[in-house]
């Protein structure tokens, strides 16, 4: 039997409990009041699973009935089991102990129906604040529903923060001419979400651009002249300029004042005492309309004068800051400027990741959550091993640091090409070693995710997924970067080579490798029906890897032989065209239009190109 995440103790015991229609799910009053829905949730999933419909009751426990109680001798979210052939009990230390009691038993019942095993459960988490984090602005912004979807996951493996990034995908009051082109979150689905999550037991916690990454903001007409760099409106939307140029100049009277506005507006929607001012890749700072400023002063002292002032302003409306932690590294020692409560997001994403700025940040004294990723950014699938290394090694970091949390994020660099589905064993992998740190290797726990989250009785789900993003010879960043130094005339970096190991045999290697994965996921997928709609998704994308492949060969011998085949480049600007109409379905179904249009741009511009030859 697999759970996740691994329970600290768990005992097992000879004997067997039955559950049957006379079964009740008896709560305490405390639990009827307050938490119904874990009561719901145990509900649901036993009539999923074995057809029964268990009726609920308050008071008297019975031989046979199932109760949930809240124990006030446990800590706070942890819980206890205890199956035997009279009956079953979940306790919890208060509302979320019962919760995650609520899903461990679910998994029981998913892998074991009514015929339940006699066993003893307890369990604890090893960090109290365990989140995941995605990007709702650069690409996709994600449907209100979907948001639900990733709250249900979340609570299902027992993470407790929720974090969303935006710049300018929210409908703010006053700032139409930033968000009018785009489609915004709006207040009321915030507000929604945020009650959402609040019953599963999942803080909902504010993250807004304020310094760098203030890309749309600081491109309009009315506000432009705030941005560091000169002119910026009147530059061309470019997926790598974006992220680099539109830092807000701090040496303007006005810019504070702004980014306040913007942060009373927006926290006012959340319940969370928490707000994420992010303050990350502040490239520009000092550089342009600041020089001057900088170089009396220093750039380190205008950030940290900066994100004081901010910081200092959430605390006065009672929130607790938070930031990125990545231009403060090359400081530690300011953080001791910044409020005590204040919260350093401290990220790293590199499977081997060094713990140098961990032990750096750890060394003042300051509070941080250590946040890795799940590797799906510029991707079409994420690299699952990747993410896997990266979030077992923060993990431990955390531990070893003594970090009070973990944040799992899923950026959107490029266009968010990747469905967020493909983050799913990535987020798990986040949720089972910020609960509990014992070492699972990578293939055991594929299994455990294949058989938990998606049904797959062969174990073998995962592990297929982990393969496709290998066979991505031309990948998407490569793509975007050609495309925009073709038509942007933006230099590429020095040395560096779009079409490194872009070749026939390449080409032709990854299109055998993605036929054998395509039909091992369709078999994985005859033990797993509930997961066959991922295979419109599936197709899709493997299609589109093979796609891009041939794309870039094309590309690659026009570039450095000047040879084209004319008819190759007619047929396959047809496949691209045929292939990207899927791919918008696709994205449709889960996601408001957000960039798409910015990646059409791409795809058509690839298109044209290959006809025009």
């Amino acid at each position: 039997m697999y759970l996740l995440p691994k329970p600290k103790t768990i005992k097992e015991q000879d004997g067997q409990m039955l559950l049957c229609h006379s079964t009740h799910i008896v709560m305490t009053k405390e639990v009827a009041e307050t938490e119904m829905h874990a009561a719901k949730r145990l509900q649901e999933a036993i009539r999923q699973e074995t057809g029964l419909i268990l009726p609920f009751s308050v008071g008297e426990v019975r031989e046979g009935d199932l109760s949930l109680g809240i124990a006030k001798t446990l800590p706070e979210q942890t819980y206890e089991i205890t199956i035997d052939e009279k009956g079953g009990q979940i306790s919890g230390g208060d509302g979320a102990g019962v919760l995650y009691g609520v899903e461990t038993f679910c998994q029981i019942v998913q892998q074991c129906g009514g015929i339940l095993p006699c066993v003893q459960i307890q369990d604890a988490p090893d960090m109290p604040n365990r989140g995941y984090y995605f990007d709702q602005t650069r690409g996709r912004v994600l449907k209100l529903e979907e948001l639900k979807k990733i709250a249900d996951r979340m609570c299902r493996y027992k993470l407790n923060q929720l974090q969303l990034y935006v710049e300018h995908t929210y409908l703010f009051r006053d700032f139409s001419e930033m968000w009018r082109d785009q489609t915004p979150l709006t207040a009321e689905e915030i507000l929604e979400l945020d009650s959402y999550c609040r019953e599963r037991h999942i803080e909902l916690v504010p993250s807004l651009a304020s310094f760098g990454h203030l890309c749309t903001l600081l491109s309009t007409k009315t506000y432009g002249d705030l941005c560091e760099m000169e002119d910026s409106w009147k530059e061309p939307f470019s997926f790598w300029n974006r992220m680099r140029y539109h830092t807000i100049n701090v040496s303007d009277e006005r810019s504070l004042p702004l980014i306040k506005k913007m942060i009373a507006e927006y926290m006012q929607l959340f319940s969370s005492n928490k707000f994420n001012i992010c303050a990350d890749e502040t490239f520009c700072l000092g550089k342009y309309k600041s020089k001057k400023l900088a170089e009396e002063r220093g750039v380190h002292r205008l950030y940290i004068d900066y994100v004081k002032e901010l910081a200092q302003f959430l605390v006065e409306n009672g929130k607790i800051p938070m930031f990125w932690g990545d231009i403060i590294w090359n400081s530690p020692e300011l953080m001791k400027e910044l409020p005590e409560s204040m919260i350093c997001l401290n990220w790293g994403y590199a499977p081997e990741q060094r713990e140098d700025e961990t032990r750096a940040i750890a060394q003042t004294g300051a509070v941080q959550y250590l946040c890795p990723g799940v590797c799906g950014w510029n991707q079409w699938a994420n690299l699952i091993e990747n993410s896997y290394k990266n979030i077992t090694r923060m993990c431990g970091y955390a531990a070893k640091y003594h970090g009070i949390g973990v944040l799992n994020t899923d950026w959107g660099d490029f266009g968010h090409v990747n469905d967020s589905a493909f983050s799913v064993p990535g987020m798990i992998y986040g949720a089972v070693f910020s609960w509990n740190g014992e070492k699972i290797p990578f293939a055991e726990l594929n299994r455990m995710i294949s058989r938990i989250e998606y049904g797959d009785t062969t174990g073998n789900y995962v592990s297929h997924l982990a393969e496709i993003c290998g066979q991505s010879v031309f990948q998407w960043r490569e793509a975007v970067m050609y495309y925009e130094n073709r038509c942007l005339k933006h230099e590429l970096e020095e040395g560096e080579d779009l079409f490194r190991g872009v070749d026939q045999a390449g080409v032709d290697a990854a299109a055998d490798a993605l036929r054998d994965i395509y039909k091992k996921l369709l078999e994985s997928t005859q033990a797993m029906p509930e997961t066959k709609k991922q295979m419109q998704l599936l197709s899709v994308t493997l299609q589109g890897i093979g796609i891009w492949n041939a794309v870039g060969l094309l590309t690659e011998s026009m570039e450095k032989t000047g040879s084209f085949d004319m008819q190759k480049g007619l047929e396959l600007a047809e496949k691209l065209e045929c292939w990207f109409m899927a791919y918008k379905e696709n994205w449709r179904a889960t996601s408001k239009e957000g960039d798409l249009h910015h990646i059409a741009e791409i795809v058509f511009w690839y298109a044209d190109w290959m006809r025009r030859k």
